[in-house]
């Protein structure tokens, strides 16, 4: 079977992609939330899939690791993607069960699972437990102080950054997989690249990955020539990506328009 090729008799409910991610190669998506609206306990100024729709921070079931391994079990056995990915519709950490997930998938798939998250809940033991459970854990941070966060990620109210911050620091520590720390650089944040740079040393991720966005959202991108400038700050820091040196790669999704709807329009980047 050629690569991102799916066999598909009816339609998924919760698996979407596959993607080429240049971060993970070719990802297929699972959407552990899999709500109409976007849920999340933050609403990021430059999010791709628009405002949030239930701005929450408890976690709880949206729907049940059973209900995602029978839709894993569906896929042909030849399939070719390098991780299935938990990401969606909303922050996958709000999900109660994403451990169980992992879990239940890494039972049933040979390929690495991924969480992508945005890291507000990572300073929760809970949180963390069930991130241990992956292969890779790609956690965003777009700040270097809680005003910053304030203005940029606009999380519920309340949240606190120095506890997101020593989550980070924790989760590091105890990971056992591949780490990735993701920052979005955009014009309000930019002159903060210094800090930032400090801020990644002291958390010490396997990758530092400097990104902008560049599907369309409520922001416009940074340059090319500003994201290079950015990526200086960060000379000391290992295993530094950023976002206009990646690879590109045309994918068939199985369903573009629900793709989409969970990834944005990652065709037009």
């Amino acid at each position: 079977m050629h690569r991102g090729e799916v066999l598909m008799h009816q339609p998924f409910q919760y698996l979407y992609g596959p993607v080429y991610s240049w971060r993970l190669g070719m990802s297929l998506g699972i959407d552990p939330i899999s709500d109409e609206g976007k849920v999340c306990n933050y609403n990021c100024v430059y999010c791709q899939l628009g405002d949030t729709h239930s701005q929450i921070s408890e976690r709880k079931v949206f729907i049940s690791a059973q209900a995602i391994l029978d839709e894993i079990l569906r896929l042909d056995s030849d399939l070719v993607i390098d991780y299935l990915t938990f990401s969606g519709r909303g922050e996958p950490t709000l999900a109660k069960n994403l451990g169980e997930m992992i879990a239940m998938v890494k039972q049933h798939r040979r390929e690495k699972t991924a969480v992508i998250t945005n890291a507000g809940l990572i300073g929760r033991s809970d949180v963390r437990h069930d991130l241990l459970q992956a292969d890779c854990v790609l956690a965003k941070l777009d700040a270097c102080d809680q005003d910053s966060f304030d203005r940029i990620d606009r999380p519920v109210a309340g949240t606190s950054f120095d506890e997101i911050m020593n989550g980070l620091v924790v989760f590091s520590r105890e990971f056992q997989g591949k780490f990735a720390l993701q920052m979005m650089f955009i014009d309000a944040n930019k002159s903060e690249a210094a800090r930032m740079a400090e801020i990644a040393l002291r958390i010490g991720a396997d990758e530092v990955e400097l990104n902008t966005p560049l599907r369309p959202c409520g922001v416009s991108p940074l340059s090319e020539e500003e994201m290079a400038g950015i990526k200086k700050y960060f000379k000391d820091v290992p295993g530094v990506t950023m976002v206009y040196e990646r690879e590109r790669a045309a994918v068939q999704a199985m369903d573009q328009q629900e793709t989409v709807r969970r990834h944005g329009h990652y065709d037009q980047q």
